[in-house]
């Protein structure tokens, strides 16, 4: 009797087909010998939504909370019926003998699978195709190594176990805060509102960010130069250029060191995540989608994987596979530079999948097959697997001290002496339309000695300024999550990985921010909008701490490796859920405030949205159980007395910057007109005060 294969996707279905040699196309599934190959189109079955438990939690109420099932509920997907109805038909089917899981081989695959298959009721046997490449021949491979799939149920309960965990969370503190704060539906989650507290709070930092000058005195000295110390004044490194201008500069000392700069690692899939976003602009969810494409294609390994090595068995391919991977990039490489296959081997440092890697089909491509953002991909991951295994990059480092006009200068210079795996690098960034690349170009000192004397210095003043954080983009906010709790957890035996969320989630949960509002795109950065610096203000400091998601999927890995029960996993959940409501008991909720009032800024005293109201620009606290009475009056007398009045464009600018500049004020006394700073003070108390500040008059 035919065997059932079922994949995640029709396009896998039929690469399955294809691998398998003849085949036949029917109506919702294909069919090769004695397999009969279908597919799901993602989830078809989901948890079941709260009114589902109980028709009278279709209405919010806080007197319900916490909603926590005892009996698990699913439903089928309404949008995807049909594709369900189709597969369901066939697993039951008198003519199918055993089910065979080709999902993808990962968490969330294997809950796809396992969710249709309890949901129609099948009892026919399982097998797991586990395999890590679309190429046909680890296809067939994979069929002739299936498993029993009872091997994996440890995967499938910590699938389920982060989807509870979800549904907890999500319904539960969505309704509470929702309820408490009636600014609209406050979505929360247990990755999400780390991840937006991340953003929110790198936001708030450069807005407090004061700016502030230094000055330094440069010296020219021909060939090189070296710079000194840093001044608040312009006045004392003004002092220093004249004593050093035209002056000898003597030479202090002189270190001289050989170093080099090992490859890096093979990509991961945040890794790669973070280099696309920074050489070609790509959002993470794109660069997950076009890695996915290439791997239903047979041209790149397993995506979703959280490991950088690859295992024992692959080093002998490599000098071969890099080879190809050569021939297909389309600059000139050197073939016959050596693999160091040993610096990309770790078996322990591969869990489920090794790291993302071309696959052989890389020497058969078409690609104008292929569109931009998969040709980008594809060259991204053959240069790192060249990368990887070549030679370090060699250079010398100089750093020279000298001495002018009673100052210490110093001056420091780089000379590659093997560019080493850089070569590669250099000639695939070379080929971008977009080159980044931020650094202070190295500059190569001249041979110099101790005691030695170089006259008539060329001296000049530069200014800098201290600069505020840098907004996210995608690139560093992947970083921020895989760093998040790192801390913390450095002191847990045995921690394999940190960070919210997994390389699987981190594009979904950037996605789901923007989606929802909470987060805005400008061009690359991130940027949180009113309603998520807002948001993230209200909510506790348990839900925003990454120390807490972190913890969990810990946990999800011990429940995937069998070591601890699920059902103690989520036992923990429903009781920080429980203790999380009971301790908003006898908080009161928000009064309900009028409704499509405009933000013009936050708050300085709570961070909430000000709004525009009839008579002033107000906090949104104002409303709160925690009362925030910070205002500003548009017929505030220190304007109106200057012939002025606190308009919408004056109290933006105050709440961004605290300040605002204005012209025509009439002076009270003397009915003259006159151009001020206007700078707010905010005290705290209940009106807030301004002043006038004189800018200087340029010469």
């Amino acid at each position: 009797m035919p065997k059932l294969i079922v994949t995640e996707k029709q396009s896998v279905s039929k690469s399955v087909a294809e691998a398998l040699g003849k085949f036949i196309r029917r109506d919702g599934y294909f069919e090769a010998g004695e397999y009969l190959i279908s597919w799901c189109v993602g989830h078809l079955v989901e948890d079941a939504p709260a009114d589902a438990y109980d028709p009278r939690y279709a209405k919010w109420n806080r007197e319900d909370l916490p909603i926590v099932p005892e009996d698990w509920q699913y439903r089928i997907i309404p949008e995807t019926k049909e594709r369900y109805d189709a597969l369901a038909a066939l697993m039951n089917s008198g003519r199918v003998s055993e089910i065979w899981n080709f999902c993808d081989a990962g968490r969330e695959g294997e809950l796809i699978f396992r969710l249709v298959y309890n949901q129609c009721g099948c009892r026919k046997p399982v097998k797991r195709l586990w395999v890590s490449s679309m190429e046909a021949s680890a296809i067939r491979k994979g069929i002739a190594e299936a498993r029993d799939g009872a091997e994996y149920d440890s995967l499938y309960h910590a699938a389920l176990c982060r989807q509870r965990a979800d549904w907890l969370v999500g319904i539960n503190a969505t309704r509470l805060f929702s309820l408490l704060h009636p600014i609209g539906t406050i979505r929360v989650g247990r990755v999400m509102t780390p991840t937006l507290a991340l953003i929110a709070e790198r936001e708030a930092a450069i807005r407090a960010f004061k700016e502030e000058a230094f000055y330094t005195t440069e010296l020219n000295l021909g060939n090189f130069r070296a710079v000194s110390e840093r001044f608040a004044s312009k006045e004392d490194a003004e002092r220093l250029r004249m004593a050093c201008q035209g002056a000898a500069v003597v030479v202090q000392s002189v270190k001289r060191q050989e170093k080099r700069e090992k490859p890096p690692k093979l990509y991961d899939l945040t890794s790669l995540q973070r280099d696309a976003n920074r050489l070609f602009g790509y959002t993470a969810k794109q660069s997950l989608d076009f890695l996915q494409s290439l791997y239903e294609k047979g041209l790149a390994t397993y995506p979703r994987t959280d490991s950088r090595y690859l295992t024992d068995d692959m080093a002998a391919g490599l000098p071969e596979l890099c080879a190809k991977a050569a021939g297909f990039l389309p600059f000139a490489t050197d073939s016959a530079a050596p693999v160091h296959a040993e610096q990309v081997i770790d078996n322990a440092k591969v869990s489920d999948h090794h790291a993302v890697i071309p696959t052989e089909e890389i020497a058969n491509v078409d690609t104008d097959g292929l569109i931009e953002g998969e040709r980008n991909i594809l060259s991204m991951v053959a240069v790192r697997l060249l990368c990887a295994v070549g030679e370090p990059m060699r250079y010398t480092e100089t750093a020279a001290t000298l001495e002018c006009g009673g100052a210490i200068f110093t001056a420091k210079g780089k000379t590659v002496t093997d560019m080493g795996w850089k070569s590669v690098e250099k000639a695939f960034t070379d080929t971008l339309k977009n080159k980044e690349d931020d650094s202070e170009p190295s500059q190569t000192l001249p041979e110099l000695a101790e005691g030695q004397t170089i006259e008539n210095a060329d001296a000049i003043v530069k200014e800098g300024a201290m600069k505020p954080p840098s907004r996210y983009t995608d690139a560093t906010l992947l970083s921020a999550m895989e760093r998040a709790g790192a801390e913390d957890f450095a002191k847990i035996e045995g921690l394999e990985r940190s960070g919210l969320g997994t390389p699987a989630t981190r594009a979904d949960i950037i996605e789901k921010l923007v989606n929802a509002g909470f987060v805005a795109r400008e061009r690359k950065r991130l940027v949180p909008t009113e309603k998520g610096m807002a948001i993230n203000a209200l909510l506790p400091e348990r839900l925003k701490s990454a120390s807490m998601t972190v913890e969990w999927e810990e946990k999800l890995k011990e429940v995937e490796r069998g070591t601890l029960e699920p059902e103690a996993f989520l036992s923990e959940i429903k009781a920080a859920i429980r203790e999380l409501v009971r301790s908003y008991d006898g908080v009161k909720a928000e009064r309900k405030r009028p409704p499509n009032l405009p933000v013009v800024g936050v708050c300085p005293r709570c961070g909430r949205p000000v709004r525009e109201g009839k008579y002033s620009f107000y906090c949104d606290g104002y409303y709160g159980a925690d009362k925030c009475l910070f205002s500003l009056r548009k017929e505030d007398k220190f304007f109106t007395g200057k012939g002025k009045r606190l308009t919408k464009d004056v109290a933006e600018k105050l709440l961004k910057k605290g300040r605002v500049h204005m012209t025509k004020l009439r002076s009270e006394k003397k009915g003259t007109e006159y151009d001020a700073d206007v700078v707010m003070e905010d005290t705290g108390g209940k009106y807030v005060n301004f002043r006038l500040e004189f800018p200087e008059k340029k010469a």
